[in-house]
């Protein structure tokens, strides 16, 4: 009989795909197994397979109510209670199933009572096919429960809703290979129960008899046809502003004043140029130096006199 039975699942949110194309189809007495990396959507697809989460595309068939196991942030033990208190209040929530009532007098209907919370955990894992070797403390507290326990746990109070689908989340996570492998046979046990039952797991211990579902990296939508991405902006630059010139721009124009040589910077104004410029005495006039007066040539001895007689004919 089959009891879910999913065609193309997905779902899709605003950020992409959280999974998508999922066709599982689980039947009453078998084990199957999610796996993937984190992020892949294990979570979400065991959630919606149990009703408890909603999808987008796809199609979703269940046949019989549906229970979680440990679901981490979802359905975890209180950690104020013990193991056998959790077994107890879920009964209470249940309620009385219709077999069990029965037409007692008061006080034998409290000593029945009282003998069946005490077995009641016993009663419980037997139901589960856990009682022999179940690594369960009943007076241990939720919050010190191992990783593996917390698992077993999980499963024994979905069992007492008497479910058609049990999913379990991450059932290898904190556990060691030893503890992978019962669990993994633990899960096998239930599935003998007459469960469908649906784990999700990073990977699959050997010789599991699971049938196994690899979920991926959700893959990027591609981009519509015809379209050409943007070009990439080239580097900013710096760019004087109108009518400022950068000092390379300074000096080349002053190289090409004096004829393509290069000019030396001006030295900075002194200190009394500066205070000059503070005080506006700068621009005024300094005293003119003394004219420098032409040199003249000295004068020249005369010629003898028989020179000047040559001249005078």
């Amino acid at each position: 009989m089959v009891v879910v039975e999913a065609s193309g699942l997905g779902l899709r949110t605003r950020r992409g795909w959280v999974f998508r194309d999922v066709d599982l189809t689980a039947a009453a007495g078998e084990l199957h197994a999610v796996t993937g990396p984190p992020g892949s959507g294990r979570t979400s697809l065991l959630l919606a397979l149990a009703g408890r989460f909603p999808t987008s595309d796809g199609r979703l068939r269940r046949h019989g109510p549906a229970a979680l196991g440990q679901v981490a942030g979802v359905h975890e033990p209180d950690p104020a209670l013990t193991v056998a208190e959790h077994v107890r209040e879920r009964l209470l929530l249940l309620g009385p199933a219709p077999g069990r009532r029965r037409r007692l007098a008061p006080v034998a209907a409290a000593r029945a009572r009282r003998a069946y919370r005490r077995e009641a955990l016993a009663t419980a894992l037997e139901g589960a096919g856990f009682a022999d070797d179940a690594p369960l403390d009943p007076d241990i507290r939720g919050r010190d429960l191992t990783p593996v326990q917390r698992q077993v746990l999980g499963l024994v109070l979905a069992t007492l809703s008497g479910p058609s689908l049990i999913v379990a989340d991450d059932v290898d996570a904190g556990a060691d290979a030893p503890e992978r492998a019962w669990l993994w046979s633990a899960l096998g046990r239930l599935a003998e129960q007459g469960y469908a039952v649906v784990a999700s797991a990073r990977a699959v211990e050997p010789d599991t008899p699971a049938i196994v579902h690899r979920l991926g990296e959700p893959p990027a939508d591609p981009p519509p046809a015809g379209t050409v991405p943007a070009p990439r902006p080239a580097p900013a630059r710096a760019v004087p502003a109108p009518g400022a010139a950068g000092p390379a721009a300074a000096e080349s124009s002053a190289a090409e004043a004096h004829g393509g040589e290069a000019v030396e910077p001006a030295d900075p104004p002194s200190e009394v140029e500066a205070a000059r410029a503070s005080t506006g005495t700068a621009g005024a006039a300094e005293p003119a130096a003394p004219a420098r007066e032409p040199d003249v040539p000295c004068p020249t001895a005369a010629p003898p006199a028989a020179e000047r007689a040559e001249v005078t004919r």
